[in-house]
């Protein structure tokens, strides 16, 4: 079943919302596997959070994607209100921007589950849900 997605907020504000998101999953996880100190939090979550990082993700999780998820990709892809990345090439930065809008989708309709699967899927060593 496909989602009514007209009522969203904006791509800029789902892919705020979905940057937030992503940063609390990556923080879980890298706490949950014992780590504690903050330089080492930090030095860990930027191989994550990167757009890059999260460009080769979405690249993992795409074909996953539903017909809704897909089309706010695009529109986040596409916007034309992104700022031009300083440390990254423009398609991954659009890449990266895509997936944070779909994260942040997921989140804003409260779909916990699904969000979980995806980035559970994207986080994955071999694409493959663990």
């Amino acid at each position: 079943m496909e989602l009514n997605t007209g009522n969203l907020p904006t791509v800029s504000a789902l892919a705020y919302l979905g940057d937030a998101r992503h940063s609390l999953y990556v923080r879980m996880m890298l706490i949950s596997r014992g780590l504690s100190k903050s330089a080492d939090l930090n030095r860990e979550a930027l191989k994550y959070v990167t757009a890059e990082a999260q460009a080769s993700m979405c690249r993992k999780i795409m074909d996953e994607f539903t017909e809704s998820e897909v089309g706010v990709y695009k529109r986040a892809f596409n916007s034309t209100h992104l700022n031009k990345p300083k440390h990254t090439s423009g398609l991954d930065y659009r890449m990266a921007t895509g997936f944070e809008a779909v994260v942040g989708m997921l989140a804003w309709l409260g779909m916990e589950e699904r969000l979980k699967y995806l980035l559970d899927l994207a986080h994955s060593e071999d694409g493959k849900e663990n």
